[in-house]
């Protein structure tokens, strides 16, 4: 007669072995995270040690050990300087614009490109609006230098048709800002709704067939189910831009601007530039950069804080 029982050495039990797995697994995503964890240390962490260089008078000859101290020289001086008040103001008035609008547009695109019935018609234009984001600046600016231009640009060709004289719309001080928020949407609002269409195709099609028999129209069906799905996402993106906002991104500005519009379009990205590679004043851009740092991170908290209060979401 066969003996049927397996010794019980050779069986390994299965708390065990999930264990093992898991081990084995852990190990697999340590590794794969590895590389990002060492760029992140590189790029981010070894840099921090230069910020001393704003509490000194540096030197690129002496260098940083080198350089003298100076404490709170650099920082005293460019809070008393009214051209970084200025440059402060312009940042702060080109981010508002890009929070009101450059915020709002991809939410309010991709609510818009749900409606769209035909599947085909839809992955069409949810492809085109992504282009964009693949041009760079100095193509964007480009594009957007020859289609305003006074004397061949489209804009002005339209313009011509109905007697109106061409407007030099680059060199137009008032119509700066404006020319660069809706670059900016023009370029991302297709890439930033892509958040907001992967939140969407995550609804539950049983909500809307619920709401549709319950003679709910398009508009309350959005307001009440599609908008309440995206709350989190808007937030937790909403949060992430209100860090950044003492600064405005220094390829958009850069590009788009001239001379003629200095007084408007200079923003903290461009002022660090000139006297920082320009005039190397080293010491003064790292002082500014500090603050302007500081201040994003204040804010940051701050606004994590105020939404867990009023609507219970949050970064962490």
């Amino acid at each position: 007669m066969a003996n049927n029982s397996t010794p019980q050495s050779s069986a390994t039990p299965v708390p065990i072995r999930k264990k093992r797995v898991y081990k084995k697994t852990l190990f697999a995503l340590y590794l794969l995270l590895a590389p990002t964890i060492l760029l992140l240390f590189v790029f981010h962490y070894i840099p921090l040690y230069g910020i001393i260089i704003s509490f000194k008078d540096f030197s690129p000859y002496k260098g940083i050990l080198g350089s003298p101290w100076v404490g709170f020289k650099h920082f005293a001086y460019f809070l008393q300087d009214d051209t970084f008040w200025k440059v402060l103001k312009n940042t702060l008035i080109i981010s508002f614009y890009d929070l009101a609008f450059g915020f709002t547009a991809p939410i309010l695109f991709a609510l818009l490109a749900n409606e769209i019935i035909h599947l085909r018609f839809k992955k069409i234009i949810q492809t085109i609006s992504y282009l964009p984001h693949f041009l760079s600046w100095i193509v964007v600016s480009g594009v957007f230098y020859q289609m305003l231009s006074p004397e061949a640009g489209m804009v002005n060709t339209l313009l011509g048709w109905f007697g109106i004289e061409p407007i030099f719309f680059m060199t137009e001080p008032g119509l700066f800002r404006g020319i660069a928020v809706f670059a900016e949407i023009w370029k991302n609002v297709g890439w930033s709704a892509i958040l907001y269409f992967a939140v969407i195709a995550g609804i539950d099609t049983s909500l809307y067939e619920a709401a549709m028999m319950d003679g709910a129209s398009r508009i309350r069906q959005i307001w009440h189910i599609t908008l309440p799905a995206m709350v989190p996402m808007i937030v937790l993106l909403l949060l992430l831009r209100l860090s950044g906002i003492f600064s405005v991104g220094f390829d958009r500005i850069f590009t788009l601007q001239n001379p003629l519009v200095l007084d408007v379009s200079n923003v903290t990205s461009t002022y660090i530039y000139r006297i920082g590679l320009v005039e190397a004043q080293y010491s003064l851009t790292t002082a500014i950069g500090l603050v302007q740092s500081l201040l994003g991170f204040i804010l940051l908290i701050s606004a994590n804080r105020i939404s867990k209060k009023l609507v219970g979401l949050g970064l962490y």
